[in-house]
């Protein structure tokens, strides 16, 4: 998968000098966004420090990240994350010991969203490291999706429920817009976001600056990255913020990802990833979760293909994971009779995620069956790590059991009454006689 990108930055109409700052370097496959803040231009040194400490810090660890791309089995993509949150460290560092030695420049700090794509040409996987409020965008099958999270102010009040989007400019936290909660440099060390997902043929890829998000449209910017040459997108793009008021410096990298050419192409990958996150989406489990909490998800499945009329699990085994069918059907048992078939987007043995407790059926395949497999210890890992996808992912699943105990009740309740219904019938056939 081919990549072509290009990048454009404008002080816009409203600033008097830019304290955006990008960077790219071609052989590392690194993009870089950072918007500084400070004053006296310390923001446009804290953005410019920060973009050449990264970009240092993990070509130090370029070793490593030819080893993923070659598919060394001993370098995981947990691994090329740590690369680049040490990285956002480094740059922290550098920025805060900058500012402690010159007292004009105290406070000054910077965001930094860093897009690394590594692996094979045809099996490409985006790294993302980031702090602030710039943003990373991905556009696929002409949908847009944010892939980070804004660390801002105006964010957390809406994430907590105290605020809606369309009463911000309204509201008497208006005059903070602009404040971050977290940055690079204000202090010694940072807290990072890291994420990590597929690449596909076909995808875009925009960094932005708040300079430019706050004028886009989310629905426009898949038809926006893709028309014309790329190397005139990021101008375009400036050109639109300017028109709508220019209010902040304003920056932009493009990234195009070109389709494999046909004697390298993996037919399964792209299939693979938009089915998972296809039948994912549609499950009630997960209907809550956004884009970027779904491919989270996603990244803990483990793909199993399964031949015809082969067991999956028996009835007495400890389980310790959750299947979910994507393709084929797949038949529960008990003690021989057929108790349900599931097709595809249907779930089963998810009680084994919350406890360890040993399977009440025996699950089989009733043709060539392809599922995704959520493992107990992988579903605690994401839960401690996301609280924000834990509240949503429990609350889905105290639903989902709700559902089927409530279905429980109701067949057993017709079950009782049938039952009662027959006696009074045999009663009466009795007294007649």
């Amino acid at each position: 998968m081919e990549l072509t990108f290009a990048a454009a930055t404008d002080v816009g109409r409203q600033r008097q000098h830019n304290e955006d700052n990008f960077l790219i370097d071609k052989k590392l496959r690194l993009f870089m966004v950072a918007d500084g803040m400070g004053g006296h231009a310390a923001g446009e040194i804290a953005s410019s420090i920060a973009v050449h400490e990264i970009r240092d810090a993990i070509y130090q660890n370029r070793d490593l990240i030819e080893r993923y791309r070659v598919d060394d089995p001993g370098v995981q993509p947990i691994e090329i994350l740590q690369v680049l949150e040490h990285a956002i460290q480094a740059a922290c560092t550098s920025v805060y010991n900058r500012a402690q030695a010159e007292p004009d420049k105290r406070g000054m700090g910077t965001t930094a969203s860093v897009l690394l794509i590594a692996g094979a040409p045809d099996h490409l996987r985006g790294f993302i490291a980031h702090v602030g409020d710039s943003r990373i965008y991905l556009a696929r099958q002409s949908q847009s999706h944010q892939l980070t999270e804004d660390h801002s102010l105006m964010n957390e009040l809406v994430r907590r429920g105290k605020l809606k989007r369309d009463q911000i400019d309204n509201s008497p936290y208006k005059q903070f817009k602009n404040a971050v909660t977290r940055a690079v440099g204000v202090y010694a060390s940072v807290e990072v976001d890291t994420f990590d997902f597929d690449i596909l043929p076909g995808d875009r890829l925009m960094l932005s600056s708040d300079g430019l998000y706050v004028y886009l449209e989310d629905d426009k910017i898949p038809q926006l990255l893709a028309d014309g040459d790329v190397k005139d997108v990021p101008r375009r793009l400036i050109e639109l913020a300017n028109a709508g008021g220019g209010h902040d410096n304003i920056t932009s990298v493009v990234i195009r990802v070109g389709d494999v050419p046909a004697a390298e192409a993996s037919p399964s990958k792209s299939g693979d990833v938009s089915l998972k996150l296809e039948v994912l989406k549609s499950m009630q489990m997960f209907r809550y979760l956004s884009y970027r909490e779904l491919v989270r998800v996603m990244n803990i499945t483990e793909s199993l293909e399964v031949g015809p009329d082969e067991p999956i699990f028996h009835e007495g085994q400890a389980g310790d994971a959750m299947y979910v069918v994507m393709s084929g059907t797949v038949k529960l048992s008990k003690t021989e009779t057929t108790i349900a078939e599931l097709g595809k987007g249907q779930h089963f043995g998810e009680m084994s995620l919350v406890d360890r407790s040993v399977r009440s059926l025996t699950a089989t395949s009733v043709g060539a069956t392809r599922l995704a497999v959520v493992r107990r210890k992988d579903f605690y890992d994401i839960i401690r790590k996301e609280p924000d996808l834990a509240v949503k992912l429990l609350w889905s699943f105290v639903q989902v059991l709700g559902t089927r105990l409530r279905k429980t009740t109701s067949d057993l309740s017709d079950a009782l009454h049938g039952e009662k219904h027959g006696i009074d019938t045999t009663a009466e056939n009795l007294f007649q006689d």
